[in-house]
């Protein structure tokens, strides 16, 4: 069956979904995007997505053609029209339609359309026994090149540590700044535990503000366990007791290996679990209902 895709003020089928090759999204990564999930029939976390959505734009000074409001309606819109009430929802902002110059003042108006479908972004069973992972060469991009922050289109600075992972046999690869501190893998924010402690970058080392990241931070404290953030090495990734991903599309997966190194007991740890767990049941009551 045809998806349904909203797209600068029409749902179409996903055949007619279209954007002009003289958008700027196309032909220069010019534009900015959010992934979401939804669950049980709600969109999960969509104002803080909403939220970051807009202030990505501001950064980039480009003007969405919606209100939030109107952006919150249509990410609910196009979930009922595709009777979705568990899955993944993209929702991309471009440029627009422009000439072959870099010039974004030649966009008129912002080209916005959502998509709402399902997504895997991990097998099933390494939820439950964690999955490796390697340290790729390429480095993350630094705040004052593109601010990893901001979720735009232009994703080869990833792309090329995640053709590193593929490469090496596995799914994800880390991203060290530029001096070495830990960052992020290609898609995901990366929290080790130490002695019961739980630590994660900060945004200044380059990572993406992750809504899945913040949401385990408050339901870790919850449970009463430290969370920091704070900068560490590869040498304290390898010395962890556990470490896990976070993502919209990834939740909650153990990391059991880094670069051939055994992370911990080299299984899904205890307090990965309970964090797994604690998001799964959390996922049930935040959201944007789906009516």
């Amino acid at each position: 069956m045809s998806r349904i895709i909203y797209i600068d003020g029409e749902y179409v089928n996903e055949d007619k979904a279209k954007v002009s090759v003289f958008d700027h999204g196309l032909l220069y990564g010019d534009g900015i995007f959010e992934g979401i999930r939804a669950y049980n029939g709600r969109v999960f976390k969509g104002k803080e997505h909403i939220d970051r959505l807009f202030c990505a734009a501001k950064a980039l000074m480009l003007e969405i053609p919606l209100t939030k409001e109107e952006v919150a309606e249509v990410l609910v819109e196009t979930c009922k029209r595709n009777n979705l009430t568990d899955g993944y929802i993209r929702l991309v902002v471009t440029r627009g339609k422009g000439d072959l110059g870099l010039s974004p003042t030649k966009c008129k108006t912002a080209t916005i359309f959502c998509i709402a479908a399902n997504i895997t972004l991990y097998p099933d069973e390494m939820y439950e026994n964690g999955m490796p992972i390697i340290t790729a060469s390429q480095r993350r991009n630094k705040a004052t090149i593109i601010d990893p922050q901001i979720k735009s289109l232009n994703y080869l600075n990833n792309i090329l540590a995640k053709i590193q992972a593929n490469q090496a046999g596995v799914l994800e690869a880390l991203m060290l700044n530029h001096d070495g501190i830990v960052a992020e893998c290609t898609g995901d924010n990366i929290f080790i535990i130490k002695d019961g402690v739980i630590y994660t970058p900060p945004l200044h080392v380059g990572i993406l503000d992750g809504i899945t990241r913040n949401t385990v931070m408050e339901l870790a404290r919850g449970l009463g366990y430290e969370v920091y953030e704070k900068e560490f090495t590869q040498y304290n990734l390898y010395n962890a007791d556990e470490c896990f991903l976070t993502g919209t599309a990834a939740e909650v997966i153990a990391v059991t290996s880094v670069d051939q190194r055994v992370i911990g007991s080299g299984k899904c740890g205890s307090i990965t679990k309970k964090l797994l767990a604690a998001f799964k049941e959390h996922t049930k009551l935040d959201g944007l209902e789906i009516k």
